[in-house]
């Protein structure tokens, strides 16, 4: 997965060209930002940063993080007006302990990549980055026929595969799952806040107190 993104940050964001998704787009530019206003966001996974700009305008800091340095390379390259946003390479799965916790988190397109059995590792130690109270939210892709990759495989765990195939010729099969809102409801609890566009959906909830 690490080589895939690492070998796809070049052509990444043409998955925001297609025509039938632009209206999606267009809401979701506006709705996922108004999540974080006044907010120190930690981004997860943030790729080549489409998200880090729309979301620093509202937001008192951002630190956007990915494991790849190639996305982020790219991420660092793009305006940020407020001068706002501060980027560090780090593994989702095992998340620096920083000095000072966040009061909100952003992850898009990251949950589908969590195979089943490691989300909720993955949940305890993203709580550990943030404060009590603070708001966390995941966008995703529904799958739609005709417009999602076909899935190719399912293994024994129900995680699900595409074979997908880069600009340059090399073949990848990737994990990407397409979690229905009761399953995560049953991971980020029944009071968790979800929002299903046409192609994507947005699920947000709040940290508990420890």
């Amino acid at each position: 997965m690490e080589k895939y993104y690492a070998r796809r940050a070049a052509e990444y964001e043409k998955i925001f060209d297609k025509p039938e998704r632009q209206a999606d787009l267009a809401r979701m530019r506006v709705d996922i930002p108004s999540l974080f206003l006044n907010q120190s966001v930690l981004e997860i996974a943030c790729g080549t940063g489409y998200w880090t700009p729309l979301i620093a305008e509202q937001a008192e800091s951002v630190l956007a993080t990915d494991y790849n340095e190639e996305p982020l390379a790219i991420a660092k390259s793009k305006t940020y007006r407020k001068g706002n946003v501060a980027f560090a390479q780090a593994d989702a799965y095992a998340l620096p302990d920083w000095k000072n916790k966040f009061s909100a988190c952003y992850a898009g397109f990251w949950w589908s990549h969590i195979p089943l059995g490691r989300i909720d590792a993955f949940l305890r130690g993203l709580g550990k980055a943030l404060e009590p109270g603070a708001t966390v939210a995941f966008m995703d892709n529904r799958y739609v026929e005709g417009s999602s990759t076909p899935i190719s495989r399912k293994d024994a765990e129900g995680n699900t595969y595409q074979a997908r195939r880069l600009g340059d010729g090399s073949s990848h099969e990737v994990l990407k799952n397409f979690p229905t809102p009761q399953e995560l409801r049953a991971r980020l609890g029944k009071e968790a806040r979800y929002v299903e566009y046409e192609y994507y959906w947005v699920a947000s909830y709040r940290i508990m107190a420890a």
